[in-house]
């Protein structure tokens, strides 16, 4: 299918096990589909050239403020606006309180949270000028329940709610959707880095399994097409919370 549609979709980490599955999706469904990516620039033009001309890559750190703003000046100079921000983009290092480096903590919530800040503070103003949009912060079970190991990536997850909240109440007025979801533990890149843990949430889970990529892609996909729904968290798995 091709992408001729009107709706425009930014992805951040697009080039992750999430963000990959989700442009992918989007592009299905009739978007254009800007890719994201910090260091894996082949994963990003691999999605490209799939997509044809539907889809651009876009290099940034989005925990740098500079580069985001770059970034959505180029994406505003492409296609005069936006109309779905998926903010993918996410690391952990994993560690016991005790034992976490300052310099790892920094780097977490600096990518997870404050990376997700920084885009919604520079795309925001693109869609309001084009009449609104839908913004979705990928969070965490982990930002709900804690996990041990993981206080910066539970902390930057659970803060990335609170931050949701207050940005669905900020921009509502300006036709701009803020929702959250929690896709579950999938068997993406990151989450088969830590097998211990991925057998833990395979047998927390009522079904006895993982949560599926394209699954969690399909329900962010229509997710992103709802025009009254804002300020809502979504955990889209089988663990109890």
């Amino acid at each position: 299918m091709t992408a001729t549609g009107k709706k425009r979709a930014l992805i951040t980490g697009g080039t992750g096990g999430l963000g990959s599955r989700l442009a992918a999706r989007l592009y299905e469904n009739g978007y254009r589909v800007a890719i994201n990516f910090h260091r894996d620039r082949a994963g990003a033009e691999r999605l490209v050239s799939e997509m044809g001309g539907g889809a651009f890559a876009v290099k940034a750190d989005v925990g740098d403020p500079g580069q985001v703003e770059d970034m959505a000046r180029a994406v505003k100079d492409r296609w005069g606006g936006l109309d779905a921000l998926v903010n993918c983009a996410g690391i952990t290092k994993d560690a016991l309180l005790v034992k976490l480096q300052p310099a790892s903590w920094d780097e977490v919530i600096r990518t997870n949270l404050t990376g997700v800040f920084n885009t919604i503070k520079a795309f925001a103003p693109i869609m309001a000028e084009s009449g609104g949009g839908h913004i979705i912060n990928i969070s965490s079970y982990s930002g709900l329940k804690g996990k041990k190991g993981q206080s910066a990536y539970s902390a930057s997850k659970a803060a990335l709610i609170g931050l949701t909240v207050s940005a669905a109440a900020e921009l509502g007025r300006h036709s701009i959707r803020v929702n959250a979801v929690l896709p579950g533990y999938m068997p993406t890149r990151m989450g088969e880095n830590a097998e211990a843990a991925m057998n833990r949430a395979r047998e927390d889970s009522f079904l006895g399994r993982l949560s599926d990529p394209e699954e969690a892609a399909s329900f962010i996909t229509l997710l992103a097409g709802m025009e009254c729904v804002t300020g809502q968290v979504y955990p889209i798995e089988s663990r109890v919370f």
